[in-house]
């Protein structure tokens, strides 16, 4: 969450960010609510106090009037401070609930929109791929290549669900491995993350885990969901932890699976792999200064962009708007790669994110870092090393040839152990 205590100081700021993220928070309801909550703190507290001092004078000497005066007046307190603590539960719930709508700020330069379509491409590498024949989607490719199988697992499991056979579950190893070597090169610490998670963490990370328009699965008589990214067990592993500078930062790379309901989702851009309710994936996620945030969202970006000129893969890197941020981002740059199999000339489709959430997760996780100049809150950020899955989609049909068989990148052929995939 942001720094409540900012509410009342930089309102208009703060509103403005909520209509640029075309988001609906009641600020002013929120803004009320702070004043009675910090009122009903200070009467309570009070209470606490006339109990402690009536305490004190019970056991002074008294006639058996004044005890008996005394005993009714303590039953008083008693009865007062249990209506505030009720009224100020009450009002404490409600506060909670409005203050986590409120999104994380937004950084200047993010451009001011409602959805992907309003993002701002920034670069360019390589170029949309050209066949000298008439290409096929990933769907098509992994069906004839045996190595897809979307039929069997909807009869299994349901839809958005697949089965990986032969090479394909090699290529889901190798791209693992390669993002994985990649990365820890750069210093950031290999980590297996479980697959599930407390609901507190995911709130506090800014997930909802209930709601029809909850994108997480729960699990029936838990307080646990199961995971969309492995952000959340990354950023919870933390909590509560106070950093020297020396500390940090701290780089870790998060392997996990990642369950997503994708309720609603449809569409010929939702096929096959794009958008499933499973994948694998890898995660970068920092710990940081507040300082050094930003440098360190450009060094996210760096690593995702070395990753996919790894794979040989056209992309564009695109700023994104406001209403697609997502309420912890700060900034978020997502990298679309180019997807011939999308439509008739093919498209862009996006294949990792990088997010600069400053202090908004610590706030609520508590992590903090304490210097010369007292204690504040970390910054996190994380971004997408490989989303598995899609990376598959982007390396299956721009790596196509003409006989149906796939190339494999040169610095994916050491993981992989041959040089295409073949019927």
């Amino acid at each position: 969450m942001i720094n409540l205590r900012e509410l009342s100081d930089r309102y208009e700021e703060i509103e403005q960010n909520i209509q640029d993220r075309h988001m609906k928070v009641d600020l002013r309801r929120l803004l009320e609510l702070q004043g009675k909550r910090s009122e009903l703190i200070q009467r309570s507290e009070s209470l606490r106090t006339a109990r402690n001092e009536h305490s004190k004078a019970m056991k002074g000497k008294m006639s058996p009037e004044e005890r008996a005066e005394l005993v009714a007046k303590g039953r008083s307190i008693k009865e007062d401070i249990a209506k505030e603590e009720a009224l100020l539960a009450t009002v404490e719930k409600e506060f909670s609930t409005l203050a986590s709508q409120v999104p994380n700020y937004a950084h200047p330069a993010a451009p001011r929109g409602k959805e992907d379509k309003d993002n701002t491409e920034i670069k360019r590498w390589g170029t949309p791929t050209t066949f000298t024949f008439t290409p096929k989607d990933h769907v098509t490719l992994g069906s004839e290549l045996g190595i897809i199988d979307f039929e069997q697992a909807a009869r299994v499991s349901g839809q958005k669900f697949y089965y990986l056979m032969g090479a394909g579950a090699f290529l889901d190893m190798a791209l693992s491995r390669y993002a994985m070597d990649l990365i820890a090169k750069r210093g950031f610490t290999p980590t297996i993350t479980p697959d599930i998670a407390r609901t507190d963490v995911l709130e506090a990370i800014g997930f909802n885990p209930r709601g029809e328009e909850s994108n997480i699965y729960t699990i029936e008589d838990t307080d646990t969901c199961l995971i969309g990214t492995a952000e959340v067990p990354l950023g919870g592993y933390y909590g509560g932890k106070i950093f020297s500078p020396e500390e940090l930062p701290i780089r870790m790379a998060g392997l996990s699976h990642c369950f997503r309901r994708e309720a609603g989702s449809s569409g010929q851009y939702s096929k096959g792999l794009y958008r499933v309710h499973q994948f694998t994936k890898v995660e970068m996620f920092i710990f940081c200064s507040p300082e050094e945030s930003e440098k360190f969202h450009q060094e996210i970006l760096e690593i995702e962009e070395e990753l996919f000129q790894g794979l040989e893969i056209p992309y564009r890197v695109v700023d994104t708007c406001t209403g697609d941020l997502g309420a912890p981002a700060y900034r978020k740059f997502d990298i679309e790669a180019w997807m011939p199999g999308r439509g008739e000339s093919g498209d862009w489709g996006e294949v990792t994110s990088a997010s600069n959430c400053t202090d908004y997760q610590a706030r609520r996780l508590g992590i903090r870092m304490k210097d010369d100049n007292g204690i504040q809150y970390a910054h996190m950020l994380n971004g997408t090393a490989i989303a598995i899955s899609r990376a598959i989609v982007a390396i299956l049909e721009n790596h196509q040839q003409e006989d149906g068989s796939i190339r494999i990148p040169e610095k994916l052929i050491p993981y992989m152990g041959c040089e295409a995939i073949t019927r």
